[in-house]
């Protein structure tokens, strides 16, 4: 899982810290996408650089490794070679773009010489062929295990397909820093360009999502650069159907095991904001789609034990029909601890023993279609002497984050463990020890537990900047902290 390339064993619930990925773990590099399939694991990463003052995502390169991660080979982000110095923003054509050849006819397009605004948003393989999908940087192809990379070509925002046997040729369209218009392959100028979601479906075909709509190719895998053929589906603000896209930029695209069907997320990207967010299914390779959920924005789609998994913004959505209903889940509980119920709901995945989610607040599982769950997030044990800091301290609780800001953190988390069951009494109280709040706690046998407060009094008014007590009164003893809070 990332940012930090770890992984998280189920049976133990021990956390693994790659060795060996220094890129990661000693460098600036975090996990953008991640990718496995037995033993073997693809991980594309990226890190924030600085533009004009502005973070920007940018590319680092993938790591992969083909012993479950014992150890890690990086790959280099492919970048074209800068252009002559003669170039300018109205140069057009070589030396100052690159020429290439497709059905026969000659194409120019741009040249990707950094790797601002190209980090690796998805990435799978297929054997010895990797495929990366990223923003500006598009569509990129490997067939030698990452030694060698191809930027592949994808169909402009104004054809519905790309097919080397077309007797009249493509046009994409870009403008040059005097404003003409040329046909360039070029992603600052055309949608369908700017990579973002990607799947190798059983049957090989590869799919590729982009802020322009979906594309298909069945020979994309092996095919030479100049025979890839795609065809291209996307939403139209004409089109009245209800069987298409509910709008064009596609972000995660999932197979449901066992069925074939391919479902894939929808984000608006119309400046009259005539799409809608939402999911769209199709089990006719995208010839036409079964609309889902439409206008909640949907961040990823998850299977497990035929039910279907929808993480979304605002919460957990679960459909055991094939999405004919679904059933959304406000907030996730585990016996010991709890997601915050304002937590966005990420990414989803499964395994043999359930279903995993990422959110904002943590990470959690369910192996029983979401009646119960198994909750982990980085936080220190009370215990103390982890692997992240071995010289830990022993403590009987903590409160984190600490220093706190209900404007930046929405809560902070109490935690505290007791050893035998009995009542718990959460309070807190002012610099003066005036008591301003107490928080519920439910506790149902020994072990580790948290209670979070927000910040506010017993009058539900948000509390001023200052020094703040807490006071766990539990079976066989007292336990106190402090909180620093934040305006």
């Amino acid at each position: 899982m990332g940012p930090g390339l770890n992984a998280y064993f189920e049976n133990s619930g021990d956390i693994y810290i790659p060795q060996n990925a220094d890129s990661v773990f000693s460098g600036r590099g975090r996990v953008f996408s991640l990718q496995t399939n037995n033993s073997r694991i693809l991980a594309g990463l990226g890190f924030t650089s600085t533009r004009g003052g502005n973070p920007v995502q940018a590319a680092q390169g993938y790591y992969q490794s083909f012993n479950s991660g014992e150890s890690w080979e990086f790959l280099e982000f492919p970048l074209d070679e800068p252009p002559p110095g003669e170039c300018d923003n109205i140069s057009v054509g070589p030396p100052c773009d690159l020429e290439f050849s497709y059905g026969g006819q000659t194409y120019i397009r741009t040249r990707i010489t950094v790797p601002e605004q190209s980090p690796p948003f998805e990435v799978d393989f297929s054997g010895n062929t990797l495929l990366s999908v990223n923003w500006a940087s598009g569509v990129l192809r490997s067939t030698d295990n990452g030694q060698s990379w191809e930027r592949l070509i994808l169909p402009p925002s104004a054809s519905n397909e790309l097919n080397p046997s077309s007797p009249d040729g493509y046009g994409w369209v870009s403008r040059t820093g005097d404003d003409q218009i040329v046909n360039r392959y070029d992603p600052r100028f055309d949608t369908n360009l700017l990579g973002f979601g990607l799947l190798i479906d059983s049957s090989n075909r590869v799919w590729v999502g982009t802020a322009g709509g979906i594309n298909i190719s069945d020979n994309a895998l092996s095919a030479p650069f100049d025979e890839i053929e795609w065809q291209r589906s996307s939403w139209n603000a004409n089109d009245a159907g209800q069987d298409g896209l509910l709008a064009n930029w596609i972000v995660s695209i999932r197979e449901q095991p066992g069925t074939g069907r391919i479902w894939m997320t929808n984000w608006k990207t119309d400046s009259q904001n005539r799409d809608s967010f939402g999911i769209v299914s199709t089990t006719n390779g995208g010839e036409t789609f079964t609309r889902h959920l439409e206008g909640i924005r949907v961040n990823d789609i998850g299977f497990h034990n035929g039910s279907v998994f929808a993480a979304a913004d605002n919460g957990l959505y679960i459909s055991d029909d094939e999405g004919s209903s679904w059933r959304r889940l406000n907030q996730i509980r585990s016996p010991n601890t709890f997601i915050r119920p304002d937590a966005r709901y990420f990414t989803l995945d499964a395994t043999s023993s359930g279903m995993w989610v990422g959110t904002s607040d943590g990470a959690a599982s369910t192996s029983d279609g979401g009646n119960s769950w198994r909750i982990i997030r980085v936080n220190m044990p009370l215990s103390g002497g982890n692997a992240y800091q071995p010289d830990a301290p022993n403590v009987d609780s903590y409160a984190y984050p600490n220093p706190f800001s209900p404007r930046i953190h929405h809560a902070v988390r109490i935690k505290f463990e007791i050893e035998e069951q009995g009542p718990v009494n959460v309070r807190v109280f002012d610099f003066g020890m005036n008591r301003i709040r107490t928080l519920p706690a439910d506790p149902r046998g020994s072990g580790s537990y948290e209670v979070i407060w927000d910040g506010t009094d017993r009058n539900g008014r948000l509390v001023a900047g200052g020094t703040y007590f807490y006071i766990i009164d539990k079976p066989g003893g007292r336990d106190e902290g402090k909180i620093l809070l934040l305006d």
